[in-house]
């Protein structure tokens, strides 16, 4: 796999800022989330729930494990595109080898696949 021949040191050096800040970003955000839930359990844990507080709750975990499940994946990207800055592979598609564009990795930093790829991997998932 060729090194990082079509994207300069300097555009590489700013892209593991980002994605470093990046990580933070997600990873702040989960953690803020569940100090607010642990919170809010702390001052209404004692109090009576109704079935629809129950149904309410049950949908709302449902949502935060969809959203814990998508910054999980993220964060995975986040670390594997760290990995390929270090290893010299940064900008091409852990699947081909192709290049990805300096375009789509401005937009998604964290990037480890072409767009073409990409979306064929999500009309695969159920």
């Amino acid at each position: 796999m060729p090194a990082d021949a079509h994207l300069s040191p300097e555009f590489i050096a700013k892209q593991r800022q980002r994605l470093e800040a990046l990580r933070q970003q997600v990873l702040g955000g989960e953690l803020s989330s569940n100090a607010h839930r642990r919170s809010f359990e702390e001052e209404h844990g004692d109090e009576a729930m109704e079935f629809e507080d129950e149904a309410q709750d049950s949908a709302q975990e449902e949502v935060r494990q969809a959203q814990r499940d998508t910054d999980a994946q993220r964060i995975d990207h986040i670390e594997r595109a760290l990995r390929k800055i270090d290893d010299g592979t940064y900008g091409y598609s852990d699947l081909s080898g192709k290049p990805i564009p300096q375009a789509r990795l401005e937009a998604t930093p964290e990037a480890i696949f072409t767009i073409d790829e990409e979306r064929a991997g999500e009309r695969r998932q159920p």
